[in-house]
């Protein structure tokens, strides 16, 4: 008989009466996988609402998760990215519109389509004609222009402008504008911009975040229980970007722009989901949050768009999970064939963005018309989980809608 074979009839043993239990002795108990962490945080426009927090954020700890441990949020990082363009579009340093040829200090240009302008506003909507094949993480010592300067850095079937794929690569351009238009590393500005004056203990690639956020770090775990990333030990990374050849991690070799892609702005962003909930208040309430007007209403509008709405053939849906985006920020429930943009299932078309990253799936979501929303995250989600009613996970759809499984 199959070893495996002898195993299941041993188990069924000891399910009979007492002259089965001397075998059962000999049976080992079947090993027990400790539970994936998940949290969410509910939130109105004035408050924060009810918080759930179940399973480890460290396994090898034991540590129980809670909403206040700093979690790599993945894409969300996008959004929070930017709030911070638009600090800057509002104190008239960076315009939305302006070709970044002028601003990067070097040429950016498609190389089929060398006479169309690539905007700040085509790349935060995914429509700058880049994509990720050529690669969007950029070790130090390496500049940003030679990986854009890779042919298969562009869609070459389309023009700037005309088209939707979401690419990460979008955003290591986006923070180089940011550094060369402020002469700040990213994950500074980032701090002054936005984390900062929302008292929010977060960071980019860890860097900057204190001694305590560090030491409560989310380890991410894929669905096979191997750990990710961030199984930081209570201790700060040896080298807070992608080093360099031969380990080299000399951080005073940065210049501004050279690099955007080091701190990692399309998913590096470490935060708290009580603290992204308050990112959330600040977006339901128009740019202000406890007193603190950090955008205009206005610049949340823009941030809201859509830039993009799909009709069919203008751009990459992802299996109908994207169909309305604006700048870093999706739109969910669009009522169009083959869209199955809405985890949620109620048609709602409230406003975020969501991530999907090291076995990590997340999402920040807000009813304009209510004001009310959610921020979530659960870790170790098998690569490529889809549920049959929309393009999200089951657990992206169970934090959604309030049904936190246990």
């Amino acid at each position: 008989m199959h070893r495996a074979g002898a195993r299941r009839l041993r188990t069924l043993a000891c399910l009979l009466p007492a002259a089965g239990l001397a075998a059962c002795a000999t049976v080992p108990p079947p090993p027990v996988t400790p539970p994936p962490a998940s949290v969410r945080v509910a939130f109105d426009r004035d408050r924060i609402g009810a918080v759930e927090a179940r399973g480890l954020a460290d396994r090898a700890t034991g540590r129980r998760v809670t909403a206040h441990d700093p979690v790599r949020i993945a894409s969300i990082s996008k959004l929070v990215t930017a709030i911070g363009v638009m600090r800057l579009v509002e104190a008239g340093t960076l315009d939305l519109d302006a070709d970044v040829f002028g601003l990067l200090g070097y040429r950016l240009r498609h190389p089929l389509y060398p006479d169309v302008p690539v905007t700040l506003r085509l790349l935060l909507s995914h429509r700058s004609g880049l994509r990720d094949d050529a690669g969007y993480i950029v070790p130090l010592g390496t500049r940003l222009a030679d990986r854009l300067a890779d042919p298969r850095a562009w869609d070459a079937d389309h023009p700037p402008g005309s088209f939707y794929r979401y690419t990460n690569l979008n955003f290591p351009v986006v923070a180089s504008v940011m550094e060369r238009a402020t002469g700040e590393r990213f994950d500074w500005l980032m701090q002054r911009l936005v984390l900062a004056p929302l008292k929010l203990d977060a960071c980019f690639n860890w860097a900057s975040c204190s001694d305590a956020a560090v030491s409560s770090a989310v380890v991410l775990y894929g669905a096979d229980g191997a750990a990710q990333t961030d199984d930081l030990r209570g201790r700060r990374p040896a080298c807070p970007v992608v080093a360099g050849p031969g380990g080299a991690c000399d951080l005073t070799t940065w210049r501004p722009g050279d690099n955007g892609a080091l701190f990692s702005p399309q998913g590096g962003l470490r935060i708290s989901m009580h603290d992204l909930a308050t990112i959330g208040r600040l977006l339901a309430r128009g740019g202000e949050v406890d007193g603190l007007r950090l955008l205009t209403p206005a610049s949340v509008a823009i941030l809201r768009g859509p830039e993009w709405r799909y009709d069919g053939a203008n751009g990459d849906t992802g299996d109908g999970f994207d169909c309305r985006y604006g700048l870093a920020m999706q739109t969910l429930a669009t009522p169009r064939a083959g869209c199955r943009d809405d985890p949620f299932g109620d048609g709602v078309a409230r406003f975020g963005h969501a991530g999907d990253a090291y076995g990590l799936r997340s999402g920040l979501w807000i009813d304009p018309a209510t004001g009310r929303g959610v921020a979530f995250f659960a870790t170790a989600v098998p690569e490529g989980a889809r549920s049959p009613r929309s393009a999200f996970s089951i657990q992206e759809e169970e934090l959604a809608r309030g049904r936190h499984r246990r």
